[in-house]
């Protein structure tokens, strides 16, 4: 897997978020996604794309600060700094996330497989 296309997905997956585009994260992420957030909460792709589509989850702006990738070995990944300005289960600021991104190929395409969340 290229870093192009790994840095393509993964802005692919902030702007769907910020747009609240649920059919777009839902093809691009794996159907056993999960998101675990820095709390150490893992949510389901389900869970999660039902939470933003209800509002209980609204992000409203995301900067990538930094982003690194590994593109070698069984299971690429890509790990990037962000500022996130989102509204969480009601409490709205402003994170210094790293999230960390795992990619699994799905036929001839690459879909995001697991994010995990913490605080930079």
């Amino acid at each position: 897997m290229s870093d192009k296309l790994m840095g393509a997905l993964y802005e692919t997956m902030c702007d769907a978020m910020v747009a609240a585009d649920i059919a777009e994260l839902d093809g691009l992420l794996a159907d056993e996604f999960t998101l675990t957030h820095m709390t150490g909460y893992v949510q389901s792709k389900a869970e999660w794309l039902d939470a933003i589509e209800t509002g209980q989850m609204q992000y409203h702006r995301m900067e990538t600060v930094e982003a690194t990738s590994s593109p070698e070995g069984t299971t690429p990944g890509l790990t990037a700094r962000t500022l996130t300005d989102a509204t969480i289960w009601g409490s709205r600021a402003t994170w210094r996330l790293t999230l960390r991104s795992w990619f699994e190929p799905r036929g001839e395409e690459w879909v995001i497989a697991r994010t995990v969340a913490s605080t930079w």
